[in-house]
């Protein structure tokens, strides 16, 4: 691609950023099967797909990120808690891992990894979120939490409450 001198840095990232797919188009309404009630979350690691079970057979599918090698689960919790543009404190097996992050990421921040919403899981340091690396979504990535593009995470933030079941399979 040859890019003209007038354009600086700041642009030239700004219409890279646009290409990348973090709009609502990455979610998708498809046929899904199961005995899940409507309203369950259900993580299918090994497709890097997140469905939101609608019933009558259908379910909204958003691409993910998941736990990297050593970090993957499965199983089943529900959401106690929900955060809008979330400050980010590292827990502490991230922490040994990266000795020199800050204490606390701030709301908003460019190297936040929560991106713009957080729903917690029951049972752990583990949540649904945002990212601000969209090029992670897809991959085996994190430390076992699930990453969502930020316009997806906003969507399922809207979509469900506390208690909400979530069932991860491998």
């Amino acid at each position: 691609m040859q890019v003209s001198r007038w354009l600086t840095a700041p642009l030239v990232a700004l219409v890279l950023a646009a290409a990348i797919p973090q709009s609502a188009q990455a979610r998708e309404i498809v046929g899904f099967s199961g005995n899940y009630s409507a309203g369950t979350v259900v993580v299918r690691t090994n497709e890097r797909s997140l469905y939101y079970v609608l019933g009558g057979g259908k379910a909204m599918r958003y691409p993910v990120g998941v736990g990297r090698a050593g970090r993957q689960w499965s199983g089943t919790t529900f959401i106690n808690g929900k955060l809008l543009r979330p400050a980010w404190v590292p827990p502490p097996v991230v922490r040994r891992d990266k000795p020199n992050l800050p204490s606390l990421i701030p709301a908003g921040a460019p190297n936040n990894p929560l991106g713009a919403a957080a729903m917690l899981l029951a049972g752990g340091e583990r949540a649904i979120h945002g990212t601000n690396n969209p090029g992670s979504i897809g991959g085996a990535v994190s430390y076992g939490c699930i990453r969502m593009f930020n316009a997806d995470v906003l969507d399922l933030y809207g979509r469900v409450g506390f208690g909400t079941a979530v069932i991860v399979t491998r």
